[in-house]
């Protein structure tokens, strides 16, 4: 017994020993939580700064995509000519200043003492350079139709260039705040030109090494896992707040949810509605709500039977409850949608009457183009949780016209390829409309030099639409303008190659430790002001 106290009492001192040794005792254990506290700030301030975000860009080249996730995985790298504040007023980036010299010419002084991330100088060759090959050919870029207008740049002097347009193009400054018009350093263009003569794909080279003069500097990407930056430490303006940010893939959105609840995400993106509650009654999070220039639709594949009849379309749009959709998938937040523009995009029209909800009609329509007995079609979908509700909602509505609908799901990047197949009876998409103008929330759906490529994959053309369109392109007076895309909408609507579902809006948590987070109306994330608070 006196053997067993003795080992008992050697061992207690032990412990004892090691932990003093440890920095363990009470005293310092009992104080620990303030000096921990203190500990994670310091650590925050020092580490990344982490989005958990659903889905992966399908390139990091801005003229080789057309898609949000991509958008918003190259902007942290890349800058454009001009850009907008948090009013959506366009104000100067690269360029400090503009001017119309004629109705075919645009002047843009230029910011002097910047460099790309790889140490090339940005000037006006570097501003030829990108948006030369944003209307290249050989690049065959998707947003070629937000910048066909350009008929090329010429350099006046080391930082003034001149952009010449093919004919009077009333929203230019708007469409080069768009992602697409970011200035790529001309020695990575150099060796995307050699990729391409290797037999490579256009933007792969800038797309694995991508260089821009932006806050953050790209360091690594994973496909389908992250994306990482570091700080641009010799950026021209004021530099960003945080030293790194990582953007992680998570598409479960109950793991997005958990790891910024435990600290491993400081923004998550998107928040399902149903979940918003939780997390604003929460002690670690907030929601940020924002109004979009965005249109979530479903579309009809026009040229495939029996969605070649405009009557069927219509039908089909008449047959779901959109107010249903609004509050049933996105428990409210959003505006029933009317036509194809969101009420802050400019051409938008209070006046535009859309196709109601009205079984009744819808019936006599599918009578009338002999289908009362209905049909077998697919919806294609990506995994987006609300675009699958949505699917479910019209599948059921359609019963109601005797039409068997099935419901595929893919994942997205697969999803906007399969989508340039024309395979598809219906499909759902959104569109963001970055630009707010009503040339890009119409011309790159509707008209008929965009059918085959998403978001046109209803392969639609209508060539009086086209005329509208393209007169509201080159229209200088914002009066006529209006009115040109009111008659462009009212015949849109009526030709029903989409059910305008929703205006959307966005829905994003944001971590108690940061602040400074933006995401504007076009989905975009504006981190350079972000930074750790306790």
């Amino acid at each position: 017994m006196r053997r067993y106290t003795w080992y008992s009492l050697l061992l207690i001192g032990v412990m004892m020993l090691l932990a003093a040794c440890a920095g363990g005792g009470d005293s310092e254990e009992n104080s620990g939580e303030e000096n921990g506290s203190e500990n994670q700030s310091e650590q925050n301030e020092e580490s990344d700064l982490v989005l958990a975000v659903h889905s992966d860009a399908s390139t990091l080249d801005p003229a080789g995509s057309n898609d949000v996730p991509s958008h918003n995985m190259q902007e942290p790298i890349f800058e454009r000519l001009v850009t907008r504040d948090e009013d959506a007023n366009i104000i100067p980036g690269l360029a400090k200043e503009w001017s119309l010299v004629d109705e075919l010419t645009y002047e843009f002084v230029l910011e002097e003492d910047v460099k790309f991330h790889d140490g090339e100088p940005f000037n006006a060759d570097a501003v030829k350079a990108s948006i030369e090959r944003l209307i290249d050919p050989e690049v065959a870029s998707p947003k070629y139709d937000n910048f066909e207008m350009i008929e090329g740049v010429e350099v006046v002097d080391e930082y003034v260039v001149h952009v010449k347009t093919k004919y009077p193009f009333a929203p230019m400054l708007a469409h080069l705040s768009h992602t697409g018009a970011s200035i790529i350093s001309p020695k990575v263009i150099e060796e995307d030109y050699k990729a391409i003569e290797e037999g490579k794909s256009a933007g792969t080279a800038i797309s694995e090494n991508p260089v821009g003069t932006g806050h953050f500097k790209f360091e690594s990407w994973i496909p389908g896992e992250e994306i990482k930056y570091v700080r641009n430490e010799d950026y021209w303006g004021e530099k960003a707040l945080v030293e790194a940010v990582t953007m992680k893939v998570i598409p479960e959105s109950g793991t997005r949810n958990a790891d910024l609840e435990r600290g491993f995400a400081h923004i998550v993106d998107p928040v399902q509605p149903n979940e918003v509650p939780s997390l604003q009654d929460s002690d670690f999070a907030t929601v940020l709500e924002t109004s979009s220039t965005g249109l979530a639709y479903i579309g009809f594949n026009t040229q495939k039977a029996p969605f070649d009849d405009v009557r069927v379309r219509q039908a089909i749009s008449m047959i779901i409850n959109k107010e249903e959709v609004v509050d049933g998938v996105y428990d409210g937040f959003g505006v029933k949608g009317k036509g194809p523009l969101a009420p802050k995009v400019f051409g938008y029209s209070e006046d535009i009457e859309g196709i109601d909800y009205d079984v009744e009609e819808a019936k006599k329509l599918m009578e009338e183009a002999g289908h009362a007995d209905g049909f077998e079609a697919t919806l294609w979908t990506n995994d987006n949780p609300q675009r699958v509700d949505t699917a479910v909602i019209l599948q059921n509505a359609l019963k109601e016209l005797n039409v068997d609908l099935k419901i595929e799901q893919m994942e997205f990047g697969t999803y906007l390829e399969e989508l340039k197949s024309g395979d598809h009876d219906m499909f759902i998409l959104g569109w963001t409309n970055p630009l707010i103008d009503a040339d890009n929330g119409l011309y790159s759906l509707f008209h008929s030099t965009s059918i085959g490529v998403p978001p046109n994959a209803m392969w639609y053309g209508n060539d009086e639409v086209d005329e509208l369109l393209d007169q509201g392109r080159q229209e200088m007076d914002e009066e006529k303008r209006l009115a040109l895309y009111k008659e462009a909408q009212e015949k849109i609507i009526e030709d029903a190659p989409m059910i305008f579902l929703d205006y959307q809006v966005y829905l994003t948590a944001v971590s108690n430790h940061i602040t400074g987070f933006r995401i504007d109306s076009g989905g975009i994330y504006h981190l350079d002001k972000v930074e750790f608070v306790e």
